[in-house]
């Protein structure tokens, strides 16, 4: 069963655990506007693997090469919890044995404006980003 957890909840598990592995499923558009999550204070890097429901076949040969290990605890994350759903439940099937649904996503829903990354998220907790390049 994939597992489901707050933004909060997987950056203390990523903290506990120097094997799990952060995967954000978004596009490049949308990690050069709001950037990626930062591992390196815990000497790691996000892996950045979008995903497309339409190229799933390569979505699963891009994770098993970054992966290898189906041991291996990961930790999915789209935007808003969505994508990363998908992506977690296809690592399932692939046989990973912990895939992890961060189901607030980086910027969570609009709040009453339209505007994301105030209601929850890894913006909203505040938790390490950076900008690609």
């Amino acid at each position: 069963m994939v597992g489901s957890i707050s933004a909060r909840k997987a950056w203390e598990a990523l903290e506990r655990d120097p094997s799990a592995v952060l995967i954000d499923v978004r596009t490049p558009p949308e990690w050069a506007s709001v950037g990626l999550p930062d591992l390196s204070t815990l000497g790691r890097h996000t892996q950045a693997i979008t995903w497309d429901p339409y190229s799933a076949n390569i979505f699963a040969k891009t994770l098993r090469e970054a992966v290898p290990d189906q041991k291996t605890p990961i930790y999915f994350l789209c935007r808003s919890g969505a994508r990363s759903q998908a992506t977690a439940e296809l690592a399932e099937d692939l046989g990973y044995e912990t895939s992890i649904n961060i189901v607030e996503g980086y910027e969570g829903p609009p709040d009453s404006t339209g505007a994301r990354g105030h209601v929850c998220g890894w913006q909203k907790e505040g938790l390490p980003t950076r900008k690609p390049g």
